[in-house]
Parts: C-alpha cells; structure tokens; sequence
C-alpha cells in the first residue's frame, strides 16, 4: 500500500465518483479504479458499495478515509517542516465565537511575532462546526466551549469564562441576585442556536432540572441576540464577555439563578492521528498558560484579526 493509493482514494471520497476523482488527478478513470480495487483486494474489504452508479463508503471504508487524511497530511507536513526549519508555512485554526472575538487575535499576534514567516488561517463557528471541521482535516486544531464529543478527538481544557443570564433593564429580574430556577419557565428566551456551546449547556441545565424553556427566537449572532434582549423580546445565557458591554451601557441587565454555577472551561481540540508542528504546539501553549491572565479584547477601532498575515 503506497502513498499514491491513499491519495486517489481520498480524491475519490472527496469526489464522489472514479470519473470526478480522474479528472482531478489528471489521469485515466482506469487507473483510479484499479488503485481502489488494489486497495480492496488488500486489506479484503469492500471501501465502496456501487448503488445506482453512485459510490457509497462501506464502514471499513470510513475507517480507511479517517486515517488517510491525516497521513497524508502528515506527510505533508513532513515535507513543509523539514524544507521550511525557519517556521514558514499555514496553521489552519478554527475556534468558537466567543474564543475568536476575545482570545484568538491577540495570541495570534503573540505567535506571528514569534514567528513571522509562519501564516495563520483562522474560521470562527460554532463548537459543533470546529469539532467537524478537526474530524474532516480542515483546519489542524480547534479552540472551543464546552468539550469536544468525538472518540478520535483528543482535548486539552484550560480556564474559560463565565456565562450569565441577560434581560431587559426594566425587567422584574433586572439586577436580581438568587432568581429562582421555576420562574424561567414563565419566560420566552432568545439563545444561539444548537451546536453552539451555550446552548447546549443551557439546554443540559433546563433537561437536569425539568424546565419547560419556551425559545421564542434562535441566532447564529451573539449581537442579534443582545439586540432582542435589549427590545425586550425575551432573556438569554450569553458569555459574561459579550453581555458586558451592554450591561454597562444599560442597554441589558444581568441576573444570577439560585444554585445554579455558570462557569465554564475551554479546550484545545485536535484529532488523535493528527502531528502537531511546532506553530501549532506554540499556539496551544500560549493558550493553556494564558490561563487567568487573558489578552485584552479588541478595541472597536482595531479588527479582529488584527496580527493575521
């Protein structure tokens, strides 16, 4: 079994035919086929069930594709890292939200400076998002809330944040310290949408303590929320972070919940099989040591990704 198998079939499962991946190789459909049939006859598995002239991956075929993505982007990165010593090349990063407004751009920058030939490639989405993207090689480590849920990922947490409970400033609960747990079911919340780390741990505290939540809206964006909140359309759970400014404009209020602790830790995600170069290992420990003392958050005048090359 040779390098060149695991290129063609990973260009076939990407592709989804023999005839799509020769075209992306540059090579006769044949000779695709007959690499995927070497590669069956192998190990003694069928990689592919033939449907209605489709390809579907058989189990043993979803075993195969997960390890040779990341050989051969261990490879890859062999070749980088052995003919670029001096820290050249990409980091593919993804992080959640709240990690991408708040922390990512000044450790990036801390990193660039580190290492300024090294380029950072950076997609902030939600913690579901960045788990999938790990698994599927796109991006070579994640940063997210909340824990990573896949087998094949491994995870290193670190201090996080705090979430808090936001509402309207002339609400009954404005500034209310021990509100109990059954009066939120008595009111309509606005909350990011499932997949993001907030919301399931907002809906992991309302299933263990049986509250019927009524969601009146979902958001992928934090400030829509904050917009409806302040509106007076409902409540949310909003990373202490993103609710500050509002709370201290007096556009939002903030409460706390009798019993219930909101805090919160982060992890570094990255997939089992994966080799971590060193611009990735730089980027974890700056991460993991920033600990308590986290870097400031942006100003209104300076972008987001500010040190990004």
């Amino acid at each position: 079994m040779t390098l060149r198998h695991l290129r063609i079939f990973l260009t076939v499962c990407e592709a989804g035919s023999m005839t799509g991946a020769a075209n992306r190789l540059f090579t006769a459909q044949p000779s695709v086929s007959l690499a995927i049939r070497e590669m069956e006859e192998y190990y003694g598995v069928k990689l592919f069930d033939r449907i209605s002239k489709k390809l579907f991956l058989t189990e043993a075929g979803h075993q195969v594709l997960e390890y040779a993505r990341h050989i051969i982007a261990l490879f890859d990165e062999m070749e980088q890292e052995v003919r670029n010593p001096d820290m050249s090349g990409t980091l593919r990063v993804g992080t959640s939200i709240t990690v991408g407004t708040f922390l990512l751009p000044g450790y990036v920058k801390e990193l660039t400076r580190l290492y300024p030939e090294l380029r950072v490639e950076a997609r902030i989405e939600n913690s579901n998002n960045i788990e999938k993207c790990v698994l599927s090689n796109e991006i070579d480590l994640g940063v997210i809330e909340g824990i990573a849920h896949s087998r094949y990922i491994n995870s290193e947490s670190f201090h996080g944040d705090r979430l808090a409970f936001v509402c309207p400033p002339g609400h009954r609960f404005a500034g209310k310290q021990g509100v109990k747990l059954g009066d939120l079911q008595s009111e309509s919340f606005i909350l990011r949408e499932k997949g993001s780390a907030g919301r399931e741990i907002f809906d992991g505290l309302a299933a263990a303590h049986e509250l019927d939540i009524h969601i009146a809206w979902q958001s992928t964006s934090n400030q829509a929320i904050i917009h409806g909140v302040a509106a007076g359309f409902g409540l949310s759970v909003l990373p202490a972070s993103l609710a500050a400014e509002g709370v201290e404009r007096g556009s939002i209020a903030e409460f706390t919940v009798e019993g219930l602790s909101m805090e919160r830790k982060f992890c570094v995600i990255y997939h089992k099989n994966k080799f971590l170069a060193r611009g990735a290992r730089e980027l974890i420990r700056l991460f993991k040591e920033g600990g308590e003392e986290k870097p400031a958050a942006p100003t209104r005048s300076e972008p987001l990704n500010a040190g990004y090359r």
